[in-house]
């Protein structure tokens, strides 16, 4: 399972993300959508590990992804 609590990304003075909560059980397909400059892509980088968060956390299987 993946959650996601609060997670907050900022640039500078943009909030590209502003406490984005979610949770994708195991075996459910989870779609993401929206308009262009949502956020779509800098969540993705998120759970991916290409991003840090400013704040919150990215849990997996009881884990946390980011320290």
């Amino acid at each position: 399972m993946l959650e996601l609590i609060d997670v907050t990304r900022n640039f500078g003075g943009l909030r590209a993300l502003d406490r984005v909560s979610l949770t994708a059980n195991e075996g459910k397909i989870v779609g993401l959508i929206g308009p262009n400059g949502a956020g779509k892509t800098t969540l993705i980088n998120q759970v991916s590990g290409i991003d840090q968060p400013s704040s919150g956390e990215l849990v997996f299987n009881g884990q946390p992804i980011h320290k």
